[in-house]
């Protein structure tokens, strides 16, 4: 059952979706905005197939006290996971009942939205926090760059993953952009906090901007993108965001008369969070 849904808005955008009955959507808390007075609205611990108590079991796990047991112990794994990616430990699902339905969803940050179409052949990634909404046929998860990447990316160590069929909603900040290494010789080098989702197939590295000398020095000091860069490499879709979470700090601590960044940026650039 597609989702219908709408993205509206400009600077910073929303998306509506009408629901069939029985139709179930769920978002990440605090994502919501509003409902008709026929969608119902339940908050779980657990992502899609899951009831926190009182409710059916979801997937295969059969019934009785092993059921139970595995589905409690499917959960506190999801949360655990959530909990360290520092995501919301919660998911709020919508459901409309008795007739169409209408809930709408937004990012918090100013820029746009994408509705990602899942057919089962390819899994999408999406930066930390990109997560607004999606079907309850999609799957969410937490995915690890890798250590090393990871320590050298800062955005890219914690990605969330997501699975299956159906349609889900991710925002970003600014303006996007769409573009596939391919058409660029195969790989593009990205600022790590421009990335905003990509698909199952691209490969994700982080490089080191120059070597250990003066130039290396003069790009980290004075460049205002640190120690490194993120690689991209590969045959697919790659969403780009035009402002960084970090940018929009530092512009929002300078105009408040806070700034201490002086004119070095890149590696002495003032962290705010």
């Amino acid at each position: 059952m597609t989702l219908q849904q709408q993205i509206v808005g400009n600077a910073m955008q929303m998306a509506v979706c009408t629901l069939n009955p029985g139709q179930t959507v769920y978002c990440e808390a605090g994502k919501f905005l509003f409902k008709t007075a026929n969608v119902s609205m339940e908050t779980r611990l657990g992502g899609p197939g899951t009831r926190n108590s009182g409710g059916q079991q979801g997937g295969a796990g059969g019934g009785g006290m092993g059921g139970l047991l595995r589905q409690a112990m499917g959960t506190a794994m999801q949360v655990g996971q959530r909990a360290l990616a520092g995501e919301s430990l919660a998911f709020q699902y919508f459901t409309a009942a008795g007739g169409e339905g209408t809930v709408g969803f937004a990012g918090v940050l100013p820029g746009e939205m994408r509705a990602l179409e899942l057919n089962g052949s390819r899994a999408w990634f999406a930066e930390k926090d990109a997560f607004v909404a999606a079907e309850e046929t999609v799957q969410f998860g937490i995915a690890f760059a890798g250590g090393r990447q990871g320590m050298s990316g800062g955005e890219g160590f914690i990605l969330e993953k997501f699975t299956g069929h159906g349609t889900v909603i991710i925002a970003g900040a600014g303006n996007f952009i769409d573009l596939n290494p391919a058409d660029f010789g195969g790989r593009i080098e990205v600022d790590t906090g421009c990335i905003v989702a990509f698909e199952e197939g691209i490969q994700y590295g982080v490089q080191r901007i120059g070597g250990l000398n003066r130039q290396g020095i003069m790009n980290a000091v004075f460049g205002g993108e640190g120690l490194s860069l993120a690689t991209l490499e590969g045959n697919g879709r790659v969403i780009l965001q035009s402002m960084t979470i970090e940018g929009l700090a530092n512009a929002l601590k300078k105009a408040q008369g806070g700034d201490k960044q002086g004119p070095t940026g890149g590696l002495f650039s003032t962290h705010v969070g």
